[in-house]
């Protein structure tokens, strides 16, 4: 009852159920009944009040079961089933209580007939519930369950028949009767039950809830009373009378399957969904005895003489049980190929998150220093964008290699998704960790060669250290992401965790959806900054420089987000939105008269994607705009990267008319001979070589000789960041073509622009 009660609590049962009287009047009857068997069994007198209990024990799980028919919401096929199997055999076991006390132990045939007609309804009734419980638990069962099935089923059938034999063969060897006939057929009968709970039990089919575990209680006792019964050979002697043992198991029994009933018609009683582990061990074991079973029926046979039925059983079962090992070889390497497969990454072949969340912990568990070290490739998605996805696995792919190659065996290296990689270090503290840092960096730097394309990538890094600075895998990596986020923002390369990053990686998070939604907004303006001719002081063309406008924060420079949009990947979506800004702007004034140039800078991805001459050139044509209005500005950098794709692209855009500018030029490491090799038209001097001519005359002569291999090239020269008079004067006097600088305008709105230009021209005008 406690059983009963005891879920019903952990279910939130609400009230009692009314008919909770019903289980207790039935444990009770079963006390009685044991008792009174007792009493006879030691007194060897049967009484009658001992006889109305035995009736009214076995009129009690009837009850009990119809009343659960009656309130079951579902599962209704087999509680009728089991209810029909439980009246049938109580009747039956009611009528034999009458025989003795109406009768005074003298049976008339008629009774005796119906009731051992009941009696044997109970078995195929009883079986044909079990089947439909488990074909509604676990529907149409697989091969390797039909297999455990039938090896459990014939592996306890063979021992039951060896063991019952010698009872079955006395029975079949007397005259027929009605005694003679039960006592062969029971055997049987519970040969068949025992045999089906094994080939469930053994399939593994089933979840082992509690109210299972009572329904294979009941019909374990029920059997186990019959087999008792059968070797005792009561009823083949006629000897059988109410209140022996036996009836106590029987009772016993029903109650369990009444039980079973009650519980399993309970509202949310739905098939249990974890399984006992105890019970796992024994239904993964039970095939294997029931092969044991086998042999040892066929090792028996060989010595002594065996119902043939029961050595061809056993015979079956271990042909079957073979068959079954072999099935389940196969089973084991597929479950072995499936959880390697569950924990690698398909593309890379390396451990992937979930292998990483599973053995970090094996490995911190050690106790010795560790560091966890997070990888985001740099300008990622722009590759997927520019190159296709194709591309970008194979880098990827390249980049897995690199990194298992670098670090030692004991280390762990994954590939979490996308372009993130996490590496763990063993034994290994902060001076380690940044050592092996600097060593990957310089190995994911050199070139890749990916389907005859050259590209170039760099890394961030960002590193926690355990158990400083965190003692599980979830804190490891939410650390190692916020430094190597502030790795990227900084351009450090590789950063180490510091508290300090917390409030960085919420407030990068925050700034990058707000990113977003600035670019599905058009929140982003453009700024332009004038190009001054040195020689004439006239204004021919401008560069197009972005801000944010943002709704709280105001104008928001550029140095504050586009790193973030770089990381992001969102820099293809910038550029468009700037390039459809500068030229909109350009047209308005090219329509009035005002021939500018309008410059924009182009990032990594651009120069790699193939459509870009005719996606420019259709932008120019839609606006009316000659091409010759457009500068793109590209770095040394980007040169680097794909020579031979970057020249193909950039020919192509110049044969357009599009003029091409190297930017930020004299701050990269690349060779002169680009200088000759790629088609450009303007180099900009960039202003950490501009600033320092004033003072440094090495500075002055290297930007004099600079302005000098520009013009023999027949090259535009502008310089950059002019903040100061003399060093404007000394540009024009060493042959400097244009400038750009504070000294002569800040960047400013197209509204101040136009302003500034018709007071320029005025005081132009104004001058002798």
């Amino acid at each position: 009852m406690e059983l009963l009660v005891g879920e019903d609590r952990r279910r939130g049962a609400a009230t009692p159920r009314r008919d909770a009287w019903l289980v207790w009047a039935l444990i009770a009857l079963v006390a009685a009944s044991s008792v009174q068997t007792l009493v006879a069994a030691v007194a060897g007198v049967r009484t009658p009040i001992g006889d109305i209990v035995g009736a009214l024990s076995f009129a009690a799980p009837i009850v009990l079961c119809w009343l659960s028919v009656h309130r079951a919401t579902a599962r209704r096929t087999e509680l009728i089933l089991a209810a029909l199997a439980v009246s049938a055999y109580s009747l039956a076991g009611i009528l034999f209580s009458l025989v003795y006390l109406v009768f005074a132990g003298a049976a008339s045939d008629p009774l005796a007939i119906l009731a051992t007609g009941l009696f044997f309804s109970f078995y195929p009734l009883m079986i044909t519930a079990l089947a439909v419980l488990v074909h509604r638990q676990r529907g149409r069962l697989s091969w390797g369950m039909s297999l455990d099935s039938t090896v459990g089923a014939l592996g306890a059938a063979p021992l039951l028949v060896v063991v019952l034999g010698p009872s079955i063969d006395r029975a079949f060897g007397r005259p027929f009767s009605l005694d003679s006939f039960v006592a062969a057929v029971n055997p049987l009968l519970d040969i068949i039950v025992i045999a089906a709970l094994a080939g469930v039990a053994a399939s593994r089919s089933i979840s082992a809830g509690r109210s299972w575990l009572m329904l294979i209680a009941g019909l374990l006792l029920f059997a186990a009373a019959d087999i008792g019964f059968a070797l005792t050979g009561m009823t083949i002697e006629g000897s059988y009378r109410t209140a022996s043992p036996f009836d106590l198991g029987w009772i016993a029994g029903l109650a369990f399957i009444a039980l079973w009933a009650y519980r399993a018609a309970r509202p949310g009683s739905t098939s249990p969904t974890v399984r006992n582990a105890a019970v796992v061990r024994w239904a993964l074991s039970l095939p294997v005895l029931a092969t044991t079973a086998g042999l040892v029926v066929l090792v028996i046979a060989s010595e002594v003489e065996v119902s043939p039925l029961a050595i061809s059983l056993a015979a079956v079962a271990v042909v079957l049980a073979a068959a079954r090992t072999t099935l389940a070889f196969r089973e084991l390497r597929r479950m072995g190929d499936l959880r390697r497969q569950a924990r690698t990454d398909d593309l890379t072949g390396l451990p992937n998150r979930r292998a990483l969340y599973a053995e970090v912990p094996l490995s911190l568990a050690a106790g010795t220093d560790r560091a966890l070290l997070l990888l985001d490739l740099d300008r990622f998605k722009e590759v997927n964008d520019s190159l296709g996805h194709d591309v970008g696995d194979e880098l990827l792919v390249q980049v897995g290699t690199r990194l298992t190659n670098h670090v030692r065996g004991t280390d762990l290296v994954a590939r979490l998704g996308g372009d993130e990689f996490a590496i763990l270090l063993a034994d290994a503290r902060e001076a380690e960790a940044v050592v092996v840092a600097g060593t990957l960096r310089e190995a994911l730097a050199r070139p890749y060669l990916l389907e005859g394309i050259t590209l170039q990538t760099t890394v961030s890094i960002g590193i926690a250290l355990y158990p400083g600075q965190a003692l599980d895998v979830t804190g490891l990596l939410r650390k190692a992401d916020m430094a190597m986020y502030k790795a990227k923002a900084t351009r450090s390369g590789h950063r180490v965790y510091d508290t300090s990053d917390d409030s960085h990686g919420a407030a990068r998070l925050r700034t990058l959806q707000e990113l977003r939604v600035a670019l599905a907004e058009r929140q982003l303006v453009v700024y332009y900054q004038p190009k001054v001719d040195l020689a004439t002081g006239a204004v021919r063309g401008v560069e197009s420089l972005v801000r944010w406008n943002h709704p709280v924060r105001g104008l928001v420079q550029p140095g504050d987000f586009l790193s973030i949009v770089e990381e992001a990947g969102l820099m293809n979506a910038m550029t468009q939105q700037v390039l459809d800004m500068a030229l909109d702007q350009a047209a308005v004034w090219h329509a009035r008269g005002d021939d500018l140039t309008v410059a924009v800078n182009l990032t990594a991805s651009a120069l790699v994607d193939a459509e870009l001459p005719e996606r420019i050139a259709a932008m120019l044509s839609d606006r009316g705009l000659p091409a010759s209005a457009l500068i793109l500005e590209i770095t040394e950098e980007f040169l680097l990267e794909d020579r031979s794709r970057t020249t193909a692209i950039l020919t192509r855009l110049r044969a357009g008319g599009i003029r091409i500018a190297i930017d930020d030029f004299g701050t990269g490491y690349s060779s002169l001979a680009y200088l000759r090799d790629l088609p450009i038209d303007e180099l900009k001097l960039d202003r950490s070589i501009v600033s320092p001519m004033k003072d440094d005359p090495r500075a002055a002569a290297l930007v004099a000789s600079t302005i000098e291999l520009a013009h023999s090239l027949g090259l535009t020269m502008v310089a950059e960041g002019v903040e100061d008079a003399e060093v404007y004067a000394d540009l024009a006097r060493y042959g400097c073509d244009e400038a750009q600088g504070f000294l002569m305008s800040r960047p400013m709105p197209a509204g101040e622009l136009d302003s500034w230009l018709a007071e320029r021209r005025l005081a132009l005008t104004a001058s002798p």
